[in-house]
């Protein structure tokens, strides 16, 4: 693992692999050099513009890539069925569950919960489960959820999941955050439980720059914020090249552990990918199950190969 790059990355040739957000930022890193090893890369984009702008970049930079773009709104559960049930391969080797937002103004989806939760962790949880069937049907199959290390600021709240007795942007954002680990966990559990040949992981980009800090204040209209975040994401951040080495590591390296969770190795910030440190609240056996009958109840997935 030390100084893993892009070039460590086993051949790819034959493999079929999702990527949501593949448009821009990590998201998009992790499509190219998913691509540029060989595998078949869906790029799964909300918005069709930057969708088909990407593939036209890829296929600029790398013409023998095998990309394709699929429209996926993860803020609507409509969507998530539509791409599942369009999705044209029986086999799935490599899903990246990518996208999210972050730190945004109060909002809900298209199906009423709020943005952050639904978006970061019940879009995933609703399109890895309707994935499922060409995950298990795929040997070797892996689910990479991509976290953040800004879930250690705080727990999931069982009892206000949507934040409407109180939303703090950030803490709703740590709250998905650690959703997504829970889901790790758990999906991991049930796999090894059922003797699945599937290897669920987590990973997260330290600080890279990429739009994705941009969004709320936009969203707010706050330039000044705006402004200094940008100044950070040139002077702070690492690339989001760098930032995309956890999630390809955790999608393509042979021997990854089933609900590791891969980081950048300095502080959890920037550098090479490593494992990484987790909340304990994000390995807790209960509450990851609690969470999982929590988003088949909201979403109407069930995972049923996969039952407790």
């Amino acid at each position: 693992m030390p100084g893993w790059n892009t070039q460590d990355i086993p051949d790819q040739s034959g493999r079929v692999a999702v990527v949501t957000g593949a448009n821009s930022g990590i998201g998009l890193v992790t499509a190219r050099e998913l691509a540029r090893k060989g595998a078949r890369v869906v790029l799964a984009c909300r918005s069709e513009a930057r969708g088909n702008a990407a593939v036209d970049r890829l296929r600029a930079e790398l013409p023998e890539a095998r990309v394709e773009l699929a429209r996926l709104d993860l803020g609507d559960l409509a969507s998530v069925r539509e791409f599942a049930a369009g999705f044209p391969y029986e086999r799935l080797d490599v899903l990246v569950d990518n996208a999210g937002v972050m730190a945004l103004p109060y909002g809900t989806t298209v199906d009423g919960f709020e943005r952050q939760f639904g978006v970061n962790h019940l879009g995933h949880f609703a399109l890895t489960g309707l994935l499922l069937p060409a995950l298990l049907a795929t040997p070797g199959a892996r689910v990479v959820v991509v976290s953040s290390g800004m879930h250690a600021l705080s727990n999931i709240d069982m009892n206000d999941l949507n934040s409407e007795r109180r939303y703090r942007r950030w803490i709703a954002y740590a709250r998905s955050k650690t959703a997504n680990l829970l889901f790790t966990h758990e999906l991991a559990r049930r796999a090894a439980a059922h003797g699945r040949d599937l290897v669920v992981a987590a990973a997260h980009p330290g600080y890279a720059a990429t739009n994705l800090q941009t969004t709320g204040p936009l969203a707010e209209g706050r330039p000044a914020a705006e402004r200094l975040v940008r100044i950070a994401n040139r002077v702070v951040a690492q690339p989001a090249e760098a930032g995309a080495l956890p999630i390809l590591y955790a999608a393509t390296e042979p021997g990854v552990r089933p609900d590791s969770f891969t980081g950048p190795r300095i502080a959890m910030w920037r550098g090479a990918p490593a494992p990484s440190w987790r909340a304990p609240w994000t390995l807790d056996d209960a509450a990851g199950q609690r969470l999982w009958a929590a988003s088949e109840e909201l979403t109407g997935v069930t995972y049923g190969a996969l039952k407790a």
